[in-house]
């Protein structure tokens, strides 16, 4: 008998596959093993008829009973149930419990068709010949760029266009919490409008702990250094 193109149906999964009529039900079972996921001794398999009648496919001998003693239609569904208690299956669903492979370091390194092969020949990041010339350059710009304006703890500034935003200079240097290159401005605001308390990530960098986020951290560019009161918000109201 010719194959018979069947829709098997499991919780995992569901495909088109040909039957062979000359198999043995045991014979299918270790088949659908690879497409379910369900062990043989695991399966209850059943065919579901064009009428919506479930026939049990199974046996005492499994071994010994074709698939030919079966109504194999067309495109009917082979139904592929896991009999194994809930906690002893699988859960394909979880991405985080499948075990994932990873490539050890040294073959991927010999790969010719990686992002890795392709850094190397476009000689780009850390290939770059030049790398760290360009990383200098762009530290010495941002150092003569607080030079000349004058950027130094203790001094009042405020924070670029926004003149509500004025505060004093607490921190010039490094901050390695921060991704990038070169100095950065550590600024306490007059105001509670920054975006931490003078702290990043474990690290002090001025002040005591505190609820109300007055620091900031800017590049120099959005620095002006001056003499920026404390603005007095009650100045501007008529007396009653």
């Amino acid at each position: 008998m010719a194959d018979v193109p069947l829709y098997v149906v499991s919780d995992y999964a569901a495909s088109e596959r040909r039957i062979t009529p000359s198999w043995s039900i045991w014979q299918l079972k270790t088949k659908l093993e690879h497409i379910t996921g369900i062990p043989p001794s695991s399966q209850k398999i059943s065919l579901k008829t064009s009428s919506g009648e479930k026939i049990p496919i199974e046996a005492a001998d499994e071994e010994s009973v074709y698939l030919q003693q079966y109504p194999l239609a067309p495109y009917a569904e082979l139904l592929v149930a896991d009999t194994r208690p809930v906690s002893a299956r699988p859960n394909f669903a979880a991405a985080a419990d499948v075990e994932k492979y990873v490539l050890p370091e040294e073959e991927y390194e010999k790969k010719s068709d990686s992002v890795l092969a392709w850094k190397k020949a476009e000689k780009l990041g850390r290939f770059d010949p030049n790398a760290p010339t360009h990383e200098q350059a762009k530290i010495d710009a941002i150092a003569e760029e607080i030079k000349s304006r004058g950027i130094a703890a203790g001094k009042r500034c405020k924070i670029g266009e926004d003149d509500s935003r004025r505060g004093e200079i607490m921190y010039v240097g490094d901050v390695k919490e921060i991704p990038g290159t070169g100095a950065w401005v550590g600024v306490q605001l007059d105001e509670p409008v920054g975006k931490n308390d003078g702290s990043i990530g474990g690290t002090r960098y001025w002040g005591e702990e505190s609820e109300l986020k007055r620091g900031l951290f800017v590049r120099p560019e959005r620095v002006e250094v001056g003499d920026f009161p404390a603005l007095n918000d009650l100045e501007d109201l008529e007396e009653i």
